[in-house]
């Protein structure tokens, strides 16, 4: 027989130790991305040009798309690759060198939908076309993130 007045005793339900998957929940929902309000987030304009001119570079072959990574959400980083690829070979098969391009920031608009979030289209000019560059900006652990970004 046990002489520990504790031990021989079976356990009542409300003695019973918090679930571990509750905690661990808890414990992902800490360490996931955190929105961040627009007040407490830098002006995005800079950052709206940067990644105009990173995309138009990245597709004309004179950057890599690792450069971009910090700014940009998995799928938008997943298919610059993507459509880097794709130009890579196309400027292949037509034999053509990798050159800098020319282009022109021509007009930059931007609006919020939500607090921390910024919706923006940059129209860029170049000798042969112009296009259109769209991001989407989100507040996430008190900094920018790109979780769109399309070049039309």
């Amino acid at each position: 027989m046990c002489s520990h007045p504790e031990l021989g005793r079976a356990r009542a339900p409300s003695d019973a130790p918090a679930a571990p998957l509750r905690r661990m929940a808890d414990v992902e929902q800490h360490f996931r991305a955190q929105r961040t309000p627009h007040a407490h987030l830098p002006d995005p304009e800079p950052l709206l040009l940067a990644l105009t001119r990173g995309a138009i570079e990245v597709l004309a072959g004179v950057r890599e798309a690792e450069q971009m990574a910090r700014w940009l959400a998995d799928e938008p980083y997943r298919s610059l690759l993507a459509r880097a690829g794709m130009a890579a070979r196309a400027r292949s098969a037509r034999r053509e060198p990798v050159m800098r391009p020319v282009y022109a920031i021509r007009s930059l608009r931007q609006s919020s939908p939500a607090d921390g979030i910024v919706e923006a289209v940059a129209v860029v000019e170049t000798p042969l076309r112009t296009r259109a560059v769209a991001v989407r900006l989100e507040g996430l652990d008190r900094r920018w993130r790109a979780t769109s970004l399309s070049i039309l």
